[in-house]
């Protein structure tokens, strides 16, 4: 029998309400690979990934991790999360804690790490993202691009399997957005399964295997950047596409 995908949603459903936001969902990302959720406001790519992290519960459908459904009733929510990382557009930091405490909480709290082994391991994250100096720091003496370099640190040091980044740029001024997107070229590139929700096209274009365009909760068109982003079949993604070049972003 062939493997499992390392990540498969079929069939997922999740209203708020009578509001439908995702509407029968089937989606597989493979290990290494770098899939992109673009679209709209609103079209439902940051409720995918709070379902995937099962910071939200669905209607319909599941979701597998390497072959073990991970949606539902009985699944170890806490187990999952060790083995799924997600940053989101705002850093979500702890203000009263120093930068090292931030990224060593979880691993001394949930791997049960020392105290030496958490910091050693934060050390060398922080390091690589060139933010060692500000360990003993406070989030509010950080620039913006800072605190998200931070967060991205914060989830690298449990040592995820899954990397969800949810808009990750979109709070940070413009001069600070690519000092964020290289960490994630660099993540890319060496190999960690990322899915990530992005207004910036350019980016998913560059660092993505496959790009996913939604719209009104359902997947309309996915494919290689290269044929997505010029050769779109959807009459959706192509409107779509339409405003995102005529507002200069592609």
């Amino acid at each position: 029998m062939p493997e499992p995908p390392f990540l498969e949603l079929r069939g997922v459903e999740k209203r708020f309400g009578d509001n439908p936001v995702l509407r029968g969902i089937d989606l597989t990302v493979a290990e290494h690979e770098v899939v992109s959720l673009i679209g709209a406001s609103g079209s439902g790519k940051s409720t995918l990934l709070r379902c995937v992290n099962a910071l939200e519960p669905i209607q319909a459908g599941t979701i597998s991790l390497q072959g073990t459904v991970v949606s539902g009733k009985g699944v170890d929510v806490d187990r999952h999360r060790r083995d799924v990382g997600i940053v989101f557009q705002s850093f979500n930091l702890f203000p009263h804690m120093t930068v090292l405490q931030n990224v060593t909480l979880a691993p001394r709290q949930v791997l049960r790490l020392s105290r030496r082994q958490a910091e050693e391991r934060a050390d060398a994250l922080l390091e690589r993202v060139g933010l060692v100096e500000k360990r003993k720091q406070y989030p509010d003496s950080l620039s913006g691009g800072q605190q998200q370099r931070v967060a991205i640190v914060r989830a690298l040091a449990m040592r995820p399997k899954l990397m969800l980044l949810d808009e990750i740029t979109s709070a940070l001024d413009p001069e600070l957005v690519a000092e964020v997107l290289n960490i994630v070229r660099e993540l890319a590139h060496e190999g960690m399964t990322m899915l990530l929700a992005t207004h910036e096209m350019s980016f998913a274009r560059e660092v993505s295997n496959r790009v996913c365009f939604l719209d009104a909760g359902v997947i309309c068109e996915q494919g290689p950047p290269e044929h997505l982003f010029t050769k779109p079949t959807n009459p959706r993604t192509q409107a779509f596409l339409k405003r995102i070049i005529a507002a200069g972003r592609l």
